[in-house]
């Protein structure tokens, strides 16, 4: 039986990469990560006696049902890994420009049908040119700044290596877009092509459409039509 627990250990005294080591020899999947007060903070899902056992090994003082993710590993979470920015697009083709700050570049994917919130929904996203960092806040005749924000790697493969294999998990926080994403490549070639997908997290949202529930920019306020 599948269940999931969210748990704090206040000041536990346990190094947050022998508390992933830990849940993974477990065979527990979910994610860590350090909280303002010096704890640490625990997503864990699997067995329910792996789950009892690594909460009383780093010391949790309690546990709250939580809804079951799905993740596919363990990881730390909370590592910074920049900035982001979606700009709306229109040129020949209207569509959405997620960049994600890399190594001090933007790299760039477009997504022809804008990102989602409903982790059911796979959207195509292209791989691009890069991009500078200077562009980030540019809005012009044919161009918004949809959201923006800072995001964070996660999974167990660090930055800019997971983007190389193929498969990258990260976390967002901006004005629009929130919790887990993952960048999924599908095609190699010139420009290559991935799947853009949301995680299952307490920010998704099932069945939603943020392009279009939200259409404005979080700079201007105006919309691109």
């Amino acid at each position: 039986m599948l269940t999931a627990v969210r748990a704090a250990a206040p000041g536990a005294p346990t190094r947050i990469e022998d508390v992933a080591r830990r849940a993974r020899e477990l065979g527990l999947m979910g994610w860590v990560r350090a909280d303002s007060d010096g704890g640490l903070l625990l997503h864990a899902e699997g067995d329910p006696a792996a789950i009892e056992a690594l909460l009383a090994e780093i010391g949790a003082v309690g546990s709250d049902p939580a809804r079951v993710e799905g993740h596919e590993q363990f990881a730390i979470r909370g590592v910074p890994a920049g900035v982001f920015v979606v700009q709306e697009h229109q040129a020949t083709a209207h569509h959405f420009d997620l960049r994600l700050e890399v190594d001090g570049i933007m790299r760039s994917w477009a997504v022809p049908k804008g990102p989602s919130m409903d982790p059911s929904v796979k959207r195509l996203a292209v791989q691009v040119d890069d991009h500078a960092l200077s562009h980030n806040d540019y809005e012009g005749r044919n161009v918004i700044v949809w959201d923006r924000g800072a995001y964070e790697q996660g999974g167990r493969v660090p930055w800019p290596a997971a983007l190389e294999r193929g498969h990258a998990v990260f976390v967002l926080h901006g004005e629009k877009l929130r919790g887990g994403f993952a960048l999924q490549r599908t095609r190699e070639g010139a420009k290559p092509q991935w799947l853009l997908i949301k995680r299952r997290d307490e920010y998704s949202r099932p069945g939603s459409d943020i392009v279009a529930e939200r259409p404005t920019s979080v700079l201007s306020g105006r919309a691109l039509a």
